[in-house]
């Protein structure tokens, strides 16, 4: 379903993501995971087609992404940004449902799928009417999170979504999380630097590095199968989120 085939990028002379290829499995949760600066929230914006490679390209569902159709194709992904990036003047619900007023949506039909996003997101219905600064860290999260499941994307991609968070909120958003990709059966791609919700979300884990992975499989598989010191050194760092998990 997303496909990179030979990307690279680079800011100056700093080459962010060296080039590499991988493919997204479609129905699964695949994360990516490395230390700040390793390139992964540049990798998630390759692939969401919010920047350009400099070589290799980007596929969904075989169709190469480039000037010409990513605005469409862009419409079959879904994107939660660091932070939740909602726009303060809007409240919740004309933040949720941006996109499809955008596109000229009747109004019965967003009502009807703010309803849907509502429930499923747990966000209680009193907050639609409200700003984002009336609303809870929590709560603006849930909000990005409808705004991004408001067109039924087929990839959902979301960058650090609950790093800001305190410990007690992430952990409820972590458990809602899992259970609405569970549900819809979506692509998922999660960035986060944490290895215990890495292994909580993942299916498939990519561990960068300066710009390249390192290895990919499975949280047992970067435990007991390590390919290089780094990445033993990088999970050997964050024991306690790891027996959190049962790693």
């Amino acid at each position: 379903m997303l496909e990179l085939a030979g990307v690279s990028k680079s800011f100056g002379d700093l080459q962010v993501v060296k080039p590499l290829s991988l493919k997204i499995e479609p129905g699964k949760t695949s994360v990516l995971i490395g230390q700040s600066g390793c390139g992964k929230s540049t990798l998630l914006r390759l692939m969401v087609g919010l920047i350009p490679p400099d070589e290799g390209d980007v596929f969904l569902d075989g169709e190469r992404i480039e000037p010409s159709n990513v605005l469409a194709l862009r419409q079959k992904l879904g994107y939660v940004i660091q932070a939740g990036g909602l726009f303060p003047h809007l409240t919740a619900h004309d933040n949720a449902s941006l996109m499809a007023q955008y596109l000229g949506w009747e109004k019965e039909k967003i009502d009807r799928r703010i309803g849907e996003l509502a429930e499923l997101t747990h966000l209680p219905r009193e907050s639609l009417g409200r700003f984002p600064g009336q609303l809870s860290g929590g709560q603006r999260q849930r909000v990005s999170l409808m705004r991004a499941l408001m067109l039924e994307p087929e990839v959902l991609l979301l960058d650090e979504p609950l790093g800001a968070l305190d410990p007690m909120i992430r952990r409820d958003l972590q458990d809602d999380l899992r259970a609405i990709f569970l549900e819809l059966t979506t692509t998922v791609i999660i960035v986060t630097h944490d290895i215990g919700e890495a292994g909580f979300f993942g299916d498939t884990i990519f561990l960068m590095q300066d710009g390249k992975i390192l290895q990919r499989g499975t949280l047992e598989d970067l435990v007991r199968r390590p390919e290089d010191e780094f990445v033993s050194t990088f999970i050997n760092a964050q024991r306690s989120p790891l027996e959190s998990v049962g790693g």
